[in-house]
C-alpha cells in the first residue's frame, strides 16, 4: 500500500503528454526514487525496427563509464589454467561438467556467463536453460573468449548487455539513483551512443522513436529524443 501511495504521488508530478529534456527527466527520476533501497535508474527505448527479421536485430554490450552500481555474479565455464585465471580475476562460480550439472539442476548462481571456446560443446547443451535467461555465452558479445581475465573484469566494471525485444524495445539499468547526476548523464549518453552504433542495416524510418526514464519503483518519464545528444 505504501508503494502504491508513493507511486501515485510521484505520477501526479509528471505530465504524461510531455517529453522532458534529459536533465529535467533525470532530476525528476532521482527526486521520485524514495524507496528504502538504492533504486536503479532504468532507460527504455522504442526503436524503429522489427527484431523478427535478422537484419533488424539490435544487440550488443556497453561498458558504462561510471558502472551500474550493481553487484554482478559471474559464472565461467573453463578448465585448468583458464579456470584458475577466472577465479583470480574475481569470477563467482567456475567449473566445467560440475557447473553444467548445477545449471541442469536449476542452480544458476550467476548473472553473466562467460566460456572459453573449448567449453562451448558442453555449454551448448545448456542452451534451453541459459538462452531464455539471456545467459548464453556469445563470441560476438565477448563472452566466448580465451581472454577470461578481460571478460570477467569488464563484466565486473559495469558492462551492460542489451537486446531488442519483440516490440523493438531495448531497456537497461544505467546506474543507481544515488549516483551524481553528471555520472548518470554520462552513462545514459554512452548507452544511447551504443544503441545508435548498433543500428541495423534493415532499419527504416525513424530509428529512435521513444525514450523514457524511470527508477525501480517509480513511474516512467518520457524524454525528448533530441535532448539525448547533449
Amino acid at each position: 500500500m505504501a508503494h502504491n501511495k508513493r507511486l501515485t504521488a510521484a505520477a501526479a508530478t509528471i505530465d504524461r503528454a510531455k517529453n522532458y529534456a534529459l536533465d529535467e527527466a533525470l532530476g525528476m527520476v532521482k527526486t521520485n526514487a524514495k524507496a528504502k533501497f538504492d533504486e536503479t535508474v532504468e532507460i527504455s527505448m522504442r526503436l524503429g525496427i522489427d527484431p523478427r527479421h535478422a537484419d533488424q536485430m539490435v544487440r550488443g554490450l556497453i561498458s558504462l563509464p561510471n558502472g551500474t552500481g550493481k553487484t554482478v555474479r559471474i559464472g565461467v565455464f573453463a578448465r585448468g589454467a583458464k579456470a584458475e585465471e577466472a577465479l583470480a580475476a574475481g569470477a563467482d562460480v567456475v567449473g566445467a561438467d560440475d557447473l553444467a550439472e548445477k545449471v541442469q539442476a536449476g542452480e544458476i548462481a550467476f548473472d553473466r556467463c562467460i566460456a572459453t571456446p573449448d567449453m562451448m560443446g558442453l555449454v551448448g547443451r545448456l542452451g534451453k536453460i541459459l538462452g531464455p535467461r539471456g545467459l548464453m555465452p556469445n563470441p560476438k558479445l565477448g563472452t566466448v573468449t580465451m581472454d577470461v581475465k578481460g571478460a570477467v573484469s569488464a563484466a565486473r566494471a559495469g558492462q551492460v548487455e542489451f537486446r531488442a525485444e519483440k516490440a523493438g524495445i531495448v531497456h537497461a539499468g544505467i546506474g543507481k539513483a544515488s549516483f551524481e547526476t553528471e555520472k548518470l548523464l554520462e552513462n545514459i549518453r554512452a548507452f544511447v551512443d551504443a544503441i545508435q552504433k548498433a543500428k541495423p542495416t534493415g532499419a527504416k524510418g525513424t530509428y529512435l522513436q521513444k525514450v523514457s526514464l524511470s527508477s525501480s519503483m517509480g513511474p516512467g518519464i518520457r524524454v525528448d529524443v533530441s535532448s539525448l545528444a547533449g
